[in-house]
């Protein structure tokens, strides 16, 4: 998640049940949000032991859908309301009610005119989705051409005060920092031939789809993508040597959390990748975009977390996060700090930062250009660091990546790189040898899960599982058996304290009562 992080430290092989504060200790981030962690993951286990790789309550499951085309101007389809578990994560598909604003004096011809919005999410506005009818791509296939496959894609995203202005507590001042951020469950549901799933039938079963389906899910779900990271000392550390100990390999002068991020996906040809020495956390919400000028609304509180010239920066709004669909990053080439202004390099792309309800801003990356190879600075392609497999990739302050041989890459997946001064060094697994060990990226993970089988309109068939409700009436010999206990109970009680647990005022007044009878 891009968020302002010291490190993660939740690891599930290490079997931790809890975090436990001590008294007199300093409290850090990282452990408030293991513990989390912990939390979240052993509900999520439990739930997808009892349910499944993904299933619906009977009476509640969400995200029916019904295809709609034919004589209407575009395809689209209907995600009903309800709720749906997928790899333990909870998705809730209910489409909020719309508020019912005060009436005004024409309330009966505002009511007229208002109409209230299907309960249904369609595939064209669906919370997360994102599609574009303008796009082909985004496009839904013809089942008249052949069937398709309906599908949940669901994963997770870091939403900073950036992005949900509604997270900022206006209380502390308009100087004051923004506080937590929020993690979101993305889901979207999204078209697949039954080509890609390796479906010759024109007319397979559920059982078909469902076993072809998982195939595919698995090998979406289990990125090839490896990297290791390591601290070397570099050619230039004796130049510096009163700003850190001297047998130091990291040599920057301050504690980081570097976040290397796949830019573009693909083969290791076409892929390229991002760094930041904060995690990708420095943000600055975006007022308006003028060609290749950018309007803020503020700049950062300090140098360190300020835009400066030669910076690249990427055009972000709520739309581009969820699609992760990469444009080329953006190099500042001027400033205008009174104004709030920065001119970038080349104008954003049309398709991002237009629209103010999607809370566009700019996050920035730390790198200037390439890794020096053989004594050349590699080029940027589009803004990004092109990948070179098999080798040591310098970032800065001796700090080194190096990406496996033969990987595939998916645009959004990182790794996370603690850097600490007390050490000189960054925190990476290693072996006994001390060598680095390479890693499965931290995120981003994606769960799966069919739908529905599209032939055409009415000839959807439904491949979502439902579960039935543990609990259920006791049977009527239970519920004497339960009786005869408690008056057993009651009886055992009454022997032992005649008063039955009353005050002895109480016994002697109601003993009185009935003499008096």
């Amino acid at each position: 998640m891009h968020a302002d992080l010291s490190r993660l430290t939740f690891r599930p092989e290490r079997h931790y049940s809890a975090v436990v504060a001590q008294q007199g200790r300093v409290q850090l981030d990282a452990d408030i949000n293991e513990q989390t962690a912990i939390q979240l993951h052993q509900a999520r286990t439990l739930a997808a032991d009892l349910i499944g790789r993904h299933g619906g309550p009977r009476d509640a499951a969400g995200f029916k859908i019904d295809y709609v085309g034919g004589k209407h101007d575009i395809d689209t389809l209907h995600i009903r309301g309800g709720r749906y578990y997928v790899d333990g994560i909870l998705l809730d598909a209910t489409r909020p009610a719309p508020g019912v604003p005060v009436p005004d004096d024409d309330a009966e011809e505002q009511e007229q005119d208002t109409a209230a919005p299907p309960a249904y999410w369609t595939y064209w506005d669906q919370p997360d989705g994102f599609r574009d009818p303008e796009k082909p791509g985004d496009r839904l296939p013809s089942p008249a051409t052949s069937p398709f496959v309906v599908y949940l894609n669901v994963w997770e995203r870091a939403v900073s005060a950036a992005e949900d202005p509604a997270l900022r507590e206006v209380a502390l001042g308009a100087a004051m920092p923004d506080t937590a951020a929020r993690v979101k469950v993305v889901w979207q549901v999204l078209p697949l031939s039954l080509a890609a799933l390796d479906i010759e039938e024109t007319d397979p079963s559920k059982e078909v789809v469902r076993a072809a389906f998982d195939k595919w899910a698995q090998k979406q779900a289990a990125p090839t993508a490896r990297l290791a990271a390591r601290s070397e000392r570099p050619d230039h550390a004796d130049e510096d040597p009163c700003l850190v100990k001297p047998d130091a390999r990291y040599r920057g002068p301050e504690n980081q959390l570097y976040r290397v991020e796949v830019h573009t996906g693909g083969e290791a040809e076409d892929a390229t990748f991002k760094w930041s020495r904060e995690n990708g956390s420095v943000v600055f919400p975006v007022d308006e975009l003028d060609g290749t000028w950018v309007q803020l609304a503020s700049l950062g509180h300090d140098d360190k977390l300020d835009l400066d010239v030669g910076d690249h920066v990427e055009v972000v709004d709520t739309a581009y996060a969820s699609r992760l669909v990469p444009l080329p990053l953006l190099r500042v080439e001027e400033l205008d700090l009174p104004g709030r202004r920065v001119r970038l390099s080349a104008e954003p792309d049309q398709s991002v930062g237009r629209l103010p309800h999607l809370n566009p801003f700019l996050r920035r990356w730390d790198h200037h250009g390439g890794p020096k190879r053989k004594g050349r600075t590699t080029a940027l392609k589009g803004g990004a660091i092109p990948v070179a497999e098999g080798e040591w990739l310098p970032l800065e302050d001796g700090v080194e990546v190096y990406f496996t041989k033969g990987a595939t890459y998916r645009t959004g997946d990182h790794w996370i790189i603690p850097a600490r001064t007390a050490t000189g060094r960054v925190e990476w697994p290693t072996d006994a040898a001390r060598r680095p060990l390479l890693q499965g990226p931290s995120g981003i993970v994606r769960a799966f899960a069919p739908l529905a089988l599209v032939k055409g309109e009415g000839g959807t068939v439904d491949l979502r599982l439902a579960f039935n409700p543990l609990a259920s009436s006791i049977p009527a010999a239970d519920e004497a058996t339960l009786a005869a206990e408690e008056q057993a109970r009651r009886e055992e009680q009454l022997a032992e304290d005649p008063s039955g647990g009353r005050s002895q005022t109480t016994a002697d007044a109601e003993a009185a009562a009935e003499g008096d009878e």
